[in-house]
């Protein structure tokens, strides 16, 4: 019984057949920003569920503002949401890997 253990345990985790058993879940936080022209911009910051702080999801949204020339603009919990839990799409988990979010861009992006 404990050889069948250990051949079902990998790092310490328990291994599953289903491939969305292993997959990371990440929390979708809906968010729209006014921008420095007066339209809105509409995006959602995509994380680890395991971050909860909204301190730390702001930071990666004021990041993000940063690389689209709008830093300075509001993003607070009046602009930014928690909105559901999903499993992680392969084009963001490489991106939540190398610097902790994904942003997937929506609306007035540009």
């Amino acid at each position: 019984m404990i050889v069948l253990f250990l051949s079902v345990c990998v790092n310490g985790r328990a291994q599953s057949n289903s491939k969305n058993d292993t997959k990371m879940k990440v929390a979708v936080w809906d968010t729209y920003v006014a921008k420095k022209d007066g339209s809105v911009m509409h995006f959602d910051i995509i994380a680890p569920q395991e971050i909860v702080e909204t301190q730390v999801i702001y930071t990666y949204g004021r990041e993000y503002l940063r690389t689209k020339g709008e830093e300075g603009q509001s993003l607070s919990s009046k602009e930014c949401k928690f909105c559901h839990i999903e499993t992680v799409k392969p084009d963001w988990e490489k991106e939540i890997e190398q610097k902790g979010y994904f942003i997937f861009e929506m609306e007035n992006c540009n």
